[in-house]
């Protein structure tokens, strides 16, 4: 077996001290350019790799993001936080952080939790998923100045000119527009929205997407709501057609809604129906529905980027500057 490169390794090779080599990899803004660059090349031609339990006793950090880690809830359309933690581990690791799991089923849990990460030093940072209006959250790790980007945004008056916190999420009512152009060129009639009650940031801006397109189209809006439930969709569906019969598509606000509409069009007869849903899981696409894709490593990616600055280490909390505070990720639509 190949022995790993060592700090006297690169230090031979790039004519320095070892010193020199661990202020490089530590402090770099107070080597001089030219001898950064000779160390840093030496450090690529060799592989060298820090050593991560070294680093974090000289440095009194962690090295590591805590993230929550949802209940499991059944249903189809959790792949896509999966398919997040996934890459926000793989990423953080080709950044030298590591990713820590933990579970809670409130909100007031998870601050409990996230208390005794914060007391026991146990994370240098924190990503916080599905955000919604009220977080008590993100007011805590504000309050306690501990790094966090939240995947899902702050929800208040202006969250992209003046956010109150980092951010990065997935531009939904860009996903709903798009999946309506679509219905709006394959089908006739209304095209109706089949989406979650009001109040829902996530399903609100889902919402906004599909009407905005409908009325540059001129189709007559259709709204249906309902609960994140596959036999309750194929319910509210089946009453919806039999009430207006003439309706050509339905977008709807997640996969599992469009697999209860797609149950509802088969027992109606109606395989002329346009669907399209929202996370483009393996479920929708066993059944050959479009669905828009909300790209979860690219998300991860966003987060980190703004969590870690641009010298590539965890940055402190600071004011949320135009512009510069989140990230908005384009979805795609994946047709079938």
């Amino acid at each position: 077996m190949t022995k790993a490169p060592t700090v006297d390794d690169v230090a031979r090779v790039a004519g320095v001290s070892r010193q020199t080599v661990s202020n490089v990899v530590n402090t770099p803004d107070i080597v001089r350019e030219s001898t950064r660059l000779r160390v840093e090349a030496a450090i690529a031609e060799l592989g060298y790799r820090p050593h991560a339990a070294a680093r974090r006793l000289r440095t009194r950090r962690s090295s590591t993001i805590g993230i929550h880690l949802d209940p499991y809830a059944g249903g189809i359309s959790g792949v896509v936080l999966d398919r997040f933690v996934h890459a926000l581990t793989e990423r953080a690791g080709e950044r030298d952080m590591r990713v820590l799991l933990y579970a809670a089923r409130t909100p007031e849990e998870e601050i409990a939790r996230l208390g005794d990460l914060l007391e026991g030093g146990e994370v240098d940072a924190v990503v916080v998923t599905g955000t919604f209006h009220g977080d008590p959250r993100t007011g805590w790790l504000t309050a306690r100045n501990l790094p966090f980007v939240s995947f899902g945004r702050p929800w208040g008056e202006d969250d992209v000119e003046a956010p109150a916190h980092l951010w990065v999420d997935v531009d939904g009512a860009a996903g709903t527009r798009a999946a309506t152009r679509h219905a709006v060129e394959h089908g006739a009639g209304p095209v109706a929205f089949l989406g979650w009650p009001r109040g829902s940031g996530t399903g609100d801006e889902r919402e906004r997407g599909w009407r905005e397109a409908v009325a540059d189209a001129g189709r007559q809006p259709v709204r249906w709501t309902v609960e994140e439930n596959v036999a309750a969709a194929r319910d509210t569906v089946a009453a919806g057609l039999a009430d207006t019969p003439g309706i050509g598509a339905i977008v709807c606000a997640s996969d599992s809604l469009a697999i209860g509409a797609h149950l509802a069009a088969s027992v109606a007869g109606r395989d002329d129906l346009v669907i399209v849903g929202f996370d483009n899981t393996p479920a929708v696409e066993a059944l050959g529905l479009s669905s828009v894709e909300q790209l979860p490593e690219r998300v991860a990616s966003g987060a980190l980027d703004l969590l870690m600055g641009e010298n590539g280490t965890i940055v402190a909390p600071r004011a949320a500057v135009a512009g510069a505070a989140h990230v908005l990720v384009e979805p795609r639509l994946v047709v079938r």
